[in-house]
């Protein structure tokens, strides 16, 4: 039918031809004709879907004079200028008298409708009904109303496995698509030899009505002309004021054995001269798009001519319209300004949605690979221990089980992303009671809320409430809502969900409140968007999940709504009932789904007691800069034996590093507020950490990445998901590096000044160290505490600084440093040993040679002598 209101409409070059699809939506029809009327169309060819509800629509369209042609259904109403089908009273009569034709006997008849609503099954049952009444030998079994997947209908397999063997039974299909299904289920069964079918349609084509007549699987199909072409001609003409007729009946006739390859025939015939028309027209329309080219060619060289006469002229009196000259080009350079103006907003909002992307593949990336780095190590821990604790084991469990929900989560909600994007959901409502629902939700987050001591409630003014909701996709709204809470609700918080069934009105309220860090005002606007991350939220992101949210319930025919005062609060608006629903929505009752290994895993987390461990010697102190406090807590679990943990969100990393001068430190890069690569850097261009080695871990495996972790000054840069085994090794190795260089140089004190082993920072902090106390050799009354003021630093963080770069205390090293003075001096025989003792700072002799003999082995004099 379309194609022959194409090929007919290309015959007229001033007819515009544009076509909607229904898809058999009567609501989208009607949209359609209402967005003809609002567009201003001309004619308007309709086949109406159902005979009453169009009707209001049309009446409309005519009241404004616009010709309506009824195309092959009809409508319960007059009030058109057309009608063009064919007589479906004889297609119904010329099906009947064909099977009468055939048999001399009793002839036993199925019959199978469309949908048995439409005007043309109506009609065509009647006149096939007709006929039977007047044919004894005519006996009609069954009428079977359905749609065209006549495979799956329990009520036509019923009458087949009904009937008599060796019987010959004919089966009446209102069109030849579903005497083909029928005749697929009677081969299926084995009974197609004793059944013979007649269809509806006749078209041309691999499988259609002629095809299948050829074939022998109908015996033969009704000829339904489309009415295509008669429709184009008196819609055009009705609009040129030609008076056309009323009702346009298009002939049908019987298509069989005798002369299916005839019509065939004729069919390939037309079509051919239909392609090489349409040929001729694209011809046609190229020869009609070069003249307009040339016609547009030859405007513009005239224009040119005109415009060259024209500066000719303007050349003669160029003094008098220098004036107007300037005018313009004061006029053209504002253009360019503006367009200027327009192309740097354009690339400030391509910068912003690059940096928007980079963003959240970064996010992306961290959010991937932290769950992955959790499940590894976790496993790693499974595979080498011998013998894991009951309660360990579970741990173990648990954490693998909660990261892969964690990866299934973002996985789940990048596909739905690219689904909501591409308009690819498919609703699929069942009565659920949203309290049981909500309790379900709420179980899985009780545990988080109690670990942080937070106020987490669930309320509801009724709890037998029952909506119709799409129960995966109502999950995960859930889920991102109460994960945002969580997320930026502090500890010691309050998180609440208010289910309110408003009986004055059909709809209820699903409200989520938090007294988080809240959105600023002027971003709320913008949190529904893809992408979207607000300037106060310092934690890592996809930006989707909100997003994703809101196109859910959209989906719901609800809304979503948000305010942010002293914390955040979204409010879901849900209809009840399901009438706002199609009924291809809706699906009958399912279960609840029920409490997977994680709700198994967390009745062992309750009975989980804090072991008592021995309390062992701990000489080195890291400290571990992790956001994620799964992580965090993993690394703590992990090191805990062999080092006093530190541990730290960011937020204090600084803080805690100067306070505490960790031996090692380990830091994430994606942290709140400051970066692990700033973190790093402030922290080696401070002289008191500036010793400190740092592993940074992260999720940026880019060789960018890793050269900018070097420059920042990270000892080992490791990309997750890392090995724990790689961790371990690589903090011990650092270590015992460092504890390498602080035995070498406590026993070789006169070497450093000239060293460039340690650190720029290091290497000035020693030399400085050097000259002050070289400057006050001789002062015997010089102190730590004079030393550590000259040197800027407090007496404690000297001490720290000294103990952790050289492995000895200050006084140790000031002691050492006056005694390798004293020993280079003895060299000297012109100076006595009371005098080198007095010139290095000790206050009496007897001192000086003690402290040497402890130092050395040998008395001054002794070592003198050996010189």
């Amino acid at each position: 039918m379309n194609q022959a209101i194409k090929t007919r409409a290309s015959l007229h070059p001033n007819t515009e031809l544009t076509i909607y699809e229904a898809h058999s939506s009567l609501e989208k029809q009607i949209q359609d004709v209402e967005k003809m009327l609002y567009d201003g169309t001309d004619i308007i060819i309709i086949s109406p879907i159902e005979t009453d509800s169009i009707v209001h629509t049309i009446d409309k369209a005519v009241a404004k004079g616009i010709p309506v042609i009824i195309l092959d259904r009809k409508i319960n109403s007059d009030n058109y200028t057309a009608y063009v089908g064919a007589d479906n009273l004889e297609v119904g009569r010329n099906a009947a008298k064909f099977i009468a034709s055939q048999e001399e006997g009793t002839a036993k008849i199925i019959e199978l409708t469309a949908d048995g609503s439409s005007s043309p099954d109506i009609e065509r049952s009647e006149g096939f009904r007709e006929v039977i009444e007047k044919k004894p030998n005519l006996k009609l079994l069954a009428s079977i109303v359905g749609d065209e997947t006549v495979l799956g209908n329990e009520g036509l397999q019923k009458i087949y496995d009904s009937l008599p063997e060796n019987e010959k039974i004919y089966v009446y299909a209102f069109n030849d698509q579903i005497a083909l299904d029928a005749w697929e289920l009677a081969h299926k069964n084995n009974i197609e030899d004793n059944l013979r079918f007649v269809g509806v349609d006749g078209l041309n084509g691999t499988n259609n009505g002629i095809d299948l007549v050829r074939k022998g699987i109908l015996e033969a199909s009704i000829l339904y002309p489309t009415g295509g072409y008669e429709a184009v001609e008196l819609g055009i003409e009705a609009a040129q004021g030609i008076p056309i007729p009323k009702v346009t009946i298009l002939p049908s006739t019987v298509i069989d054995r005798h002369n299916a390859g005839i019509m065939k025939n004729q069919m390939d015939r037309i079509d051919i001269q239909q392609a090489d028309l349409e040929k001729q027209v694209a011809a046609t329309r190229e020869q009609e798009e070069k003249y307009y080219a040339q016609k547009t060619l030859l405007y513009i060289v005239l224009s040119l001519l005109a415009l060259v006469l024209t500066l000719t002229i303007y050349s003669i009196y160029s003094m008098v319209q220098i004036r107007k000259k300037n005018d313009e080009l004061t006029l053209k350079n504002e253009e360019i300004t503006s367009q200027r103006n327009q192309i740097e907003q354009i690339a400030r909002e391509i910068k912003e949605v690059n940096e928007k992307k980079f963003s959240f593949f970064t996010g992306l990336s961290h959010e991937f690979k932290t769950p992955l780095t959790l499940i590894m190590s976790s496993i790693e821990s499974l595979k080498e221990g011998n013998s894991i604790p009951r309660l360990n084991f579970k741990k173990e469990l648990n954490l693998i089980e909660n990261n892969s929900q964690r990866l299934l989560r973002l996985m789940n909600n990048l596909l739905d992303f690219r689904k909501t994007e591409e308009s690819n959901f498919n609703l699929r409502a069942s009565k659920t009671n949203i309290y049981d629902f909500s309790a379900a939700i709420f179980n899985e987050f009780i545990r988080e809320a109690k670990k942080r001591s937070i106020s987490f409630s669930l309320e509801c003014n009724n709890k037998d409430l029952e909506l119709f909701i799409d129960r995966n996709l109502m999950d995960k709204v859930y889920f991102n809502l109460l994960s945002n809470a969580f997320k930026f609700t502090p500890d010691n918080g309050k998180i609440d969900i208010l289910i309110n069934d408003v009986s004055q009105e059909n709809k209820a309220t699903i409200i989520f409140r938090d007294n988080g860090i809240g959105i600023p005002e002027d971003e709320i606007v913008h949190i529904f968007e893809p992408f979207f991350k607000g300037s106060n939220n310092r934690k890592n992101s996809t930006g989707i999940g909100l997003h994703l949210s809101k196109k859910f319930i959209d989906l719901h025919l609800g809304k979503i709504e948000i305010k942010s005062t002293h914390g955040t609060e979204f409010m879901i608006t849900l209809f009840k009932g399901s009438t706002h629903f199609n009924e291809d929505q809706i699906i009958k009752e399912v279960e609840l789904p029920e409490v997977g290994l994680s709700g198994f895993l967390t009745q062992f987390d309750e009975m989980e007691t804090d072991t008592v461990e021995e309390a062992v010697a701990k000489e080195e102190k890291l400290l571990v800069i992790e956001d994620n406090t799964e992580l965090s807590e993993f690394l703590r679990s992990k090191l805990k034996n062999n080092y006093e943990l530190l541990l730290s969100d960011g937020t204090d990393a600084i803080e805690k590093a100067l306070t505490y001068i960790p031996d090692l430190l380990i830091c994430d890069v994606n942290l709140p507020q400051k970066n692990g690569f700033e973190i790093c850097k402030i922290l080696r261009n401070d002289l008191r950490t500036s010793h400190i080695p740092i592993i940074i871990l992260t999720a940026l495996s880019d060789k960018e990445s890793y050269i900018k972790g070097l420059e920042a000054g990270a000892d080992t840069y490791l990309t997750k998901p890392f090995s724990f085994a790689v961790l371990e090794h690589s903090i011990k190795s650092l270590l015992y590096n460092r504890e390498r260089l602080r035995y070498y140089y406590s026993n070789n004190l006169d070497r450093i000044e000239n060293s460039n082993s340690f650190g720029a920072i290091e290497q000035e902090f020693v030399q400085r160290l050097n000259e002050l106390i070289n400057e006050n050799l001789d002062n015997s009354d010089f102190s730590v505490e004079e030393l550590a003021e000259n040197l800027g630093v407090s007496r404690v963080q000297l001490y720290r600084k000294v103990k952790a770069t050289m492995g000895i205390s200050i006084s140790d090293y000031m002691s050492n440093h006056r005694l390798e003075k004293a020993k280079s001096k003895l060299s000297n025989a012109q100076l006595s040993i009371a005098e080198v003792a007095y010139s290095c700072g000790f206050s009496s002799p007897n001192y000086f040679s003690t402290a040497f003999k402890n130092k050395y082995g040998v008395t001054p004099a002794t070592y003198r002598k050996s010189t």
